[in-house]
Formats: structure tokens, C-alpha cells, sequence
């Protein structure tokens, strides 16, 4: 296979051709020439406004699969990553059963042969996650996990995370853990303040993250090793992890690309769609988090695609599930909130995700293996049922026309591109 990208801004700050705008020629998988003009008779990709970087990376998705596959299956989880601009993905273990075995990783590198998409399983400390006994993590380590975390559930049991962080540095392994003082929010469905309170909800505490903070870093600085902090989503949250990275800790967190748009005031017609956990905050918690991308203290954007069916969603609040599906929709959501200063910060899905997780970063160069995605923040899309490649439409966008479109990928020597009518 052998196309043309005509005209596309190159935006890799690791390479010199960062933000220069170049046509580039891919052949038999491989970027085979850079320059500013090239005459070609084949297949030639074009759009306004076109932009390629290294293949997007998803830090946090779960695609339900095995156990779950009404909600999303692989299948429709890597056509919706696809969709979404991403080449790689790591995958939470809450599955059925667990993550928690060779065979449950190998689950996983069984469809990588075969898919455009890398897959990569994240393992769960705990067995069957129920945060009680820790798994064999250095055989998991040997099989293929990436990194090591309870996904959807916290690290509740302070003895088994500080033996995690201990354990792990037998081979130098990452913990990731979702903050959250379950105790602190039990029952709970929305963040707790005066938005829960006039609709009656029970809320969940900014506390219960940052106490959970504030006890997972006393325990990094006691028993060394690294975390990683998914879903930050309060602005105290931010201020702990920065001063433990000035303070030499090595820690590194992440936040869900929605939660840079959404606050408790979007709950107020009780849209099912919104309630996710952590439970979207403050209009001072969203600006910290912005702030936090474009200065560094956040290492990474995720989806945090958790995808529903209808009768996970389609109930009284208080009864829905938490979650929602995000990956398709990922980039028209980031883009929006952060227009031009995305550039800056495309490393938070590029390559910081992969230097945190320990793979090799791809190369925009000529003669390296082709792993890009390309788009155009000036485009528009419709995301609806004849657009959605997910299972679950329960996206807090979902019939929304929105700008900024994912054109394709390129990855495994495979050209995937979107069909969507501007």
C-alpha cells in the first residue's frame, strides 16, 4: 500500500520538522519521504486545516470485554478508538473474569495480531479487584501487562498498596490508582454541593480524592516505587501532585478529556449521560484542571470511555451506572476547550502516555515504521447513530455536531480513514 498526505502540519515536538508543513509519502507501512512537494499518481490524503502527529494513546478505556460485551466488545471498541484517532489503547481489567491471570493478558495479545489498534492490558493488583489479596504480578509483568491498578475501583487497603509499591519495584512497575475514599462517597452520585443539594442527590466529597491523594503520596515517599493517579478532578488534587513532583516523588497523573468541559452545574436536567466517577466538580476545579494540562502537572488526557446500553443508562439518576463513552468523541471535546494551545500539549496523548507506561515512542521521520493519525480542527461532524462505532450512545455529546475531526490513522502498515461529511 503507498499514499500521499498532502500538505500536512507535523506537529512532534521530539522532531525538527515540528510544526513545519510537509507532504508525506507512506509506502509498505513505512514513512518513505518527507519534503515539501512530492508528485504522486496514487491515493492522495487532504483536508483544511490538516495536522499529523504520532498515533494518539489512550491511557484509560474499558471495553468490557470478555464478560460485559453488551455494552462494547473489542471489535467495536477498536473501531470506535480508530474513529477516535488512536493506535494504542491501554484496557482497564475490570472485566469477567478479572484480569488477574496470564491468560486473561494473553486474551488481549491474541487480537493484537490482527488489529490496526495496539491493545495493551492493564492488570489488576488486587484479585478480581476486590483490593484483598495482591495478584502475581511479576508473572503478569513476564505475560504482557503494561501496568498494574484495580480500574474502575480504588486501592482501598492501605497494607496492600504500600506491598504493591514495594512489589513492583522488583521489576519497575507502575501502580495506577483511582483516588477516591470510598467510605467518604458511599451512595453517592454527583459531587457534593449545592447543586446536589437542590436536586436532591447525595453528593461525593472533593475530599474523598485528595484525603486518597494525600495517603497514596505518604506512602510513595515511605516505600519509593511510582504511581500514577488517574481521573484528577478537583483542584486540591492538583496541588498535592505538583508539590510531591517538586519534591522529587516520582509520580505522574492523568485526567478525563470531559471533565475539562463539563461542571456539576451541566447535572441540572439529570442526564444520565453526566454521571460519571469521579463525579464532574467545580467551575474552579475545570479551570485548575486546564491550567494543570498546559503547565505540565497533568502528564496525560484520557478518554476514560466506559461505555453503557440503555439499561445502564435509561433510569432515575440515582439508579443509572457510572460512565459514559468518550473515545469517538475525544478529540472534537479537547479541541474545543483548548483550541490553538492544543498544540502545545499534544504530548498529554502522544508521547507522554507511552514514556509513563514504558514503550517506545514513535518517530516522524523517513525510514520509521508509520504509526500517525491525522486531523483537522477546522472540520465538522455529526456524532449520531450513523457515525457512533461504539455499542452505547451514552455519550453527553451524543447528536451534537461538533468541530474538530479525526481524518484517520495509519498504524501496522494499515490506512484507516473517516467518511465524515463536513
Amino acid at each position: 500500500m503507498e499514499f500521499l498526505i498532502r500538505a500536512a502540519e507535523i506537529l512532534h515536538p521530539d522532531s525538527p520538522l515540528h510544526k513545519s508543513t510537509k507532504d508525506v509519502l507512506i509506502s509498505n507501512g513505512k514513512i518513505h519521504r518527507i519534503a515539501d512537494r512530492i508528485e504522486f499518481d496514487g491515493q492522495v490524503i487532504s483536508a483544511d486545516g490538516l495536522k499529523l502527529s504520532i498515533g494518539w494513546f489512550d491511557m484509560r478505556a474499558h471495553y468490557n470485554d470478555p464478560g460485559f460485551e453488551h455494552k462494547e466488545d473489542i471489535d467495536s471498541g477498536t473501531r470506535t478508538a480508530l474513529s477516535g484517532g488512536f493506535t494504542d489503547v491501554a484496557l482497564l481489567p475490570n472485566t469477567n473474569p478479572v484480569v488477574n491471570t496470564k491468560n486473561g493478558v494473553s486474551y488481549y495479545q491474541k487480537h493484537n495480531k490482527l488489529s490496526p489498534v495496539n491493545l495493551h492490558p492493564i492488570a489488576a493488583v488486587t484479585i478480581d479487584c476486590q483490593g484483598k489479596e495482591l495478584t502475581e504480578m511479576i508473572d503478569l509483568h513476564h505475560a504482557g501487562a503494561i501496568a498494574f491498578s484495580d480500574g474502575l475501583k480504588t486501592i482501598w487497603h492501605t497494607d496492600i498498596l504500600l506491598k504493591a509499591l514495594q512489589y513492583l519495584q522488583k521489576f519497575d512497575g507502575l501502580l495506577i490508582n483511582r483516588p477516591e475514599d470510598q467510605h467518604l462517597t458511599a451512595f453517592g452520585h454527583m459531587n457534593e454541593g449545592q447543586v446536589s443539594t437542590v436536586l436532591g442527590l447525595k453528593g461525593m466529597p472533593a475530599l474523598s480524592e485528595s484525603v486518597m491523594i494525600q495517603r497514596d503520596l505518604k506512602l510513595l515517599d515511605y516505600a519509593g516505587g511510582k504511581i500514577h493517579f488517574s481521573l484528577v478532578s478537583t483542584k486540591e488534587s492538583v496541588e498535592l501532585i505538583k508539590a510531591a513532583k517538586a519534591d522529587g516523588l516520582k509520580v505522574t497523573c492523568d485526567v478525563g478529556v470531559n471533565y475539562l468541559k463539563f461542571t456539576e452545574q451541566d447535572l441540572e436536567d439529570y442526564d444520565t449521560n453526566l454521571k460519571v466517577n469521579p463525579p464532574y466538580r467545580l467551575e474552579e476545579d475545570r479551570q485548575a484542571l486546564i491550567e494543570a494540562v498546559l503547565d505540565g502537572t497533568i502528564d496525560a488526557v484520557v478518554s476514560d470511555h466506559n461505555p453503557h446500553d440503555e439499561e445502564g443508562k435509561k433510569l432515575e439518576f440515582d439508579l443509572a451506572d457510572f460512565g459514559s463513552a468518550n473515545q469517538q468523541s475525544f478529540y472534537s471535546v479537547i479541541s474545543a476547550i483548548l483550541g490553538d494551545k492544543l498544540d502545545q500539549v499534544m504530548s498529554n496523548f502522544t508521547s507522554n502516555p507511552r514514556e509513563i507506561l514504558g514503550i517506545e515512542v514513535p518517530k516522524i521521520e523517513e525510514g520509521a515504521d508509520a504509526c500517525l493519525t491525522l486531523f483537522s480542527p477546522k472540520k465538522h461532524w455529526t456524532f449520531n447513530s450513523q457515525t457512533n462505532n461504539s455499542k452505547s450512545v451514552a455519550s453527553p455529546v451524543f447528536g451534537n455536531t461538533l468541530e474538530g475531526v479525526v481524518i484517520g490513522t495509519i498504524n501496522k502498515g494499515e490506512l484507516h480513514l473517516n467518511n465524515y461529511e463536513d
